[in-house]
């Protein structure tokens, strides 16, 4: 009897998917086809159906398959994909291109991810070569992937969409643990539709009696398909192997498969026993200087294995595989512990002795309990990948290093500084795959080793990257400040270690904004690390915010000339973001407009994500604040469903969306800032929090809300003022404004700006400055100095029309626009309202806005029935002034007032003083 049906049950409707993304594929219009299911669920034998259709359709077909442990191995996929292409002909010089790149010493061409992007750029280039004709590659088993791989296979499914090429991969759902780099990378592709997915059900009771009718040639008695079917769940495999076993069907899939190899001979049962060692596929020739059998022995062994269906061999024979993971481990738990330790250690000898890969040989000296010659082997695989970024994989070597540096101390103690070294360079690699947590603990105890040992320099040499890490966990600015000060007496006489710290902490106060201290510990560090491209660009975007913009963007700009010359990816990116970003915020919006395009290309480029999404919220950014409401709510919405930018991105997108809905719908205004307020919040950082408080305070004052408007802009105040800030702070300037004078009147606004202005003088930085003209500007017209309010409003109309700033612009015009029909210049008055549609460019302006504009009157209204020198002197009288007061104010004399306020009071029918100011108080809220 068979083991395996001779025809797949339960699947015609994923063959019929597949038979159509062939036909698609033949046409250029390939895509990456995921299948997914448990283990044992028949993924392999389906992927198989699919690869003989697509032969039969004249594709080339190529197959590639991981293998536990391969997660642990930059490219291992990778390099069995070249390995099978170089086995066909046709494409065998394209196969030994691939694994000389994949070999090849990147070092010469810069940082760790530029080496990284180059390699998978040319091993795209390589696989385009080979997509000449319609091609299938199947990749098999992706939850044992590398990240290198997947990193390839992602992109190749971008580049499928218009090639003859077709992309098979399968994976187990039941593995996708939240480490596992097959994780985050399949839900980003699912969900940006870079990938599709089908999932393998469990087979029902019914196509479990076809499966057995199939694999016996008869049809069962109900009782035996009962037995099967309750012990297999529908899975086919199990169905497979319960079956094959004659007697009583066993409990577990292992019973079965124990229950099996008990019938094969000796030689094939030692032979499958000593395979299991290396893993689901196993070298042939590893396996024979495991054995040290006679080649016909081993000959022999193997095709009984195959003949039995516990094998089958792959491509030209070199290398065989288990024919399912699930058999394997079931005979590798049988190995009793002694036999299993001897057969590792043999296997780890072997694999020395071949080169095979220092992942693999660190792994079979552990298991073998040999730590101290597994030790060496993990700490070089674990320093191979992190030189490709490939951070997972380093991070669970390195783990590897100190379980077996510590096991090999324990027999034969060791110096400790060992240990804190792996600590540390754990550290790092966690952190670069923003697993926080763990790398503060593995950082917390290399430093408490130096520390006991004495190394009390190589302590202190830790702490700035520790810093960043307990930054990420929330540390405040107190706590990281005190532990890097701690670190300089540590350092002692040691320039590099002391100027490090130093650049540590100016990065800390930059992001408090606390720039002048930034600055003193940045020019400390710069003094002795000499073209530091990191510390650059801090000093860079520190002189921005100081207000000294021409040596800041000069600086910045020299930072990415040096770094794109000498390949830093990273740091010219970052320098292009700190540049760009800085001018978005500064009202620097021209050269926003050249910078930010510019750095979100170079990032494409080099495929720094980050860096490139967070650049694009900013240039959203600057489109609302020129103009473009709409061109920024459809970019800040693209970074923001991108997903690959990080929280700074999302709340930098998020302040966005926000002001671009305040004018026309303000419940998503609202979701957006309150959302943005508190991810700020939680990081505590000025930058991250103030622009949605702005954000807030304008919504209420839209909204009508005066004492919520002045509460976020005492918040917004508050923050600033506690960091000497000005860059965040000069927009609340006008919007309090606002908030006093409409909540509480011009002696609270005036009060209010007497305490903004001291922080936006002091910083002087000059695209924050005409918000002063703007907000006093106001308090003059609404105390009813039209004359003064006009000249400052001028002024501030002036300054944002330079600026090319839309809000605020938007609204002096029709502040203007009042201030001229309080003076009866209905003309000026009816232009400033016109010139304000047109700034806004559609829709309809905000109600607050319009007050007391010619716009405002109701249609067929009367207009006020004082002169314009009569409502000086009521909005005077107003605001409490005697006649002898209105005279000074005015030029006039006491009893030429005493005639304007008669007047007044027969034309409005009042009698007292201060029923003028009631009279004021409605015409202004009309």
């Amino acid at each position: 009897m068979a083991l395996s049906s001779p025809v797949l049950i339960g699947r015609s409707d994923l063959l019929d998917l597949a038979g159509r993304r062939l036909a698609e594929a033949a046409r250029s219009s390939g895509e990456l086809l995921l299948l997914a299911g448990e283990a044992g669920i028949g993924k392999t034998r389906l992927l198989r159906e699919i690869a003989g259709r697509a032969a039969g359709s004249g594709f080339a077909v190529i197959r590639a398959s991981a293998a536990p442990g391969d997660a642990e191995v930059a490219a291992a996929l990778v390099t069995d994909l070249g390995a099978q292409l170089r086995r066909d002909p046709a494409t065998a010089q394209i196969g030994d291109q691939m694994l000389r790149r994949l070999t090849a010493d990147g070092k010469e061409m810069g940082d760790p991810d530029r080496q990284r992007r180059l390699l998978v750029a040319d091993l795209l280039d390589l696989v385009d070569a080979v997509a000449v004709r319609p091609t299938l590659i199947t990749w098999e088993d992706l939850h044992w992937a590398d990240e290198l791989t997947l990193d390839l296979l992602g992109r190749l499914a971008v580049r499928a969409r218009s090639l003859p090429l077709l992309l098979v991969g399968t994976y187990r759902s039941d593995e996708l643990y939240p480490r596992v780099p097959l994780r985050a990378w399949r839900t980003r592709l699912v969900t940006q539709r870079h990938a599709e997915e089908a999932r393998l059900p469990r087979l029902s009771r019914a196509d479990t009696a076809a499966m057995m009718a199939a694999i016996s040639g008869d049809t069962l008695p109900a009782y035996a398909v009962s037995a099967v079917f309750e012990r297999s769940d529908g899975i086919p495999l199990h169905v497979e192997e319960f079956l094959a076993v004659t007697g009583r069907v066993p409990d577990t899939l292992a019973d079965a498969v124990l229950s099996r190899a008990e019938q094969l001979g000796s030689g094939a049962r030692e032979l499958a026993a000593t395979a299991s060692v290396l893993g689901r596929s196993f070298d042939l020739d590893l396996l024979a200087a495991i054995t040290g059998d006679a080649p016909g022995t081993i000959d022999a062994g193997l095709r009984e294995l195959a003949e039995r269906f516990f094998v089958q061999a792959r491509g030209d024979g070199s290398a065989f595989d288990f024919r399912h993971a699930l058999i394997r481990d079931a005979l590798y738990a049988d190995l009793t512990p002694l036999r299993r330790r001897e057969l590792h250690g043999r296997a780890a000898e072997a694999a020395e002795a071949a080169g095979f890969a220092a992942a693999f040989i660190s792994d079979q000296y552990e298991r073998a309990q040999r730590p101290a010659e597994a030790f060496p082997y993990a700490v070089s695989a674990a320093t191979e990948a992190a030189s490709l970024s490939a951070h997972q994989e380093a991070a669970e070597l390195y783990r590897r290093a100190l379980r077996t540096l510590d096991q090999a101390a324990s027999r034969a103690p060791g110096p400790a500084v060992s240990r804190a070294a792996v600590l540390t360079a754990l550290a790092g690699e966690l952190a670069a795959i923003d697993d926080n947590a763990a790398a503060d603990r593995a950082y917390s105890q290399a430093h408490r080793i130096r520390v006991e040992d004495g190394e009390r320099l190589a302590a202190a040499a830790l702490l700035p990257e520790w810093v960043a890490v307990r930054h990420l966990l929330g540390d405040g600015l107190d706590r990281r400040v005190a532990v890097l000060r701690a670190g300089l007496p540590e350092a002692g006489d040691d320039p590099v270690v002391r100027a490090r710290l130093h650049a540590a902490l100016a990065a800390v106060y930059m992001l408090d904004r606390r720039l002048t201290e930034a600055l003193d510990h940045g020019e400390h560090a710069r003094a002795v690390l000499n073209n530091d491209l990191d510390l650059d660009t801090t000093v860079g975007s520190v002189l921005l915010f100081l207000g000294r913009l021409d040596e800041g963007f000069t600086l910045l700009e020299d930072v990415i000339t040096r770094a794109v010359a000498a390949g830093r990816e990273r740091q010219a990116a970052r320098a292009h973001r700190m540049l760009g970003s800085s001018a978005s915020v500064l009202v620097e919006y021209e050269r926003a407009q050249r910078a930010l395009p510019a750095g979100i290309a170079y990032a494409d480029r080099v495929e720094r994500f980050n860096d490139r999404h967070y650049m694009a919220a900013h240039l959203a950014h600057v489109r609302w604040a020129t103009g473009d409401v709409e061109g920024a709510r459809s970019l800040a919405g693209s970074a923001l469903a991108d997903g690959r930018g990080g929280i700074t991105t999302r709340i930098t997108a998020l302040h966005v969306l926000g002001y671009a809905a305040l004018a026309r719908d303000h419940a998503a205004a609202r979701a957006a800032l309150t959302e943005a307020a508190e991810l700020g919040g939680a990081m505590g950082e000025l930058q991250r929090v103030s622009p949605a408080w702005w954000g807030l305070a304008e919504l209420s004052l839209l909204d009508g809300e005066q004492a919520a408007a002045i509460d976020w802009c005492e918040h917004g105040f508050a923050a600033s003022a506690a960091v000497g800030d000005a860059s965040y702070l000069f927009p609340y300037a006008v919007t309090g404004a606002r908030a006093y004078l409409t909540g509480s009147g011009p002696s609270a606004a005036r009060d209010w700006l007497a305490r903004v202005e001291p922080l936006l003088t002091a910083r002087a930085i000059p695209g924050t400055l005409g918000c002063l003209d703007h907000a006093w500007g106001l308090i003059e017209l609404a105390e009813g100095r039209t004359g003064r309010a006009r000249v400052l409003l001028e002024r501030a109309a002036a300054f944002w029309g330079e600026r090319r700033r839309f809000w605020e612009g938007t609204a002096v015009l029709l502040d203007q626009a009042r201030c001229a029909h309080r003076s009866r210049r209905p003309g000026a008055a009816t232009e400033f309202v016109a010139a304000a549609r047109e700034a806004w460019g559609g829709g309809e302006l905000p109600r607050l806005w319009l007050a007391g504009t010619p716009s405002d009157l109701p249609a067929g209204a009367a207009a006020s029935p004082l002169t314009a020198r009569e409502l000086e002197v009521a909005r005077l009288v107003a605001a409490g002034r005697t006649d002898r007061e209105v005279a000074g104010e005015l030029v006039i004399s006491p009893r030429t007032v005493s005639a304007h306020v008669e007047h007044i009071r027969t034309k409005l029918g009042v009698s007292r003083r201060a029923q003028i100011a009631g009279w004021l108080a409605s015409m202004d809220r009309s």
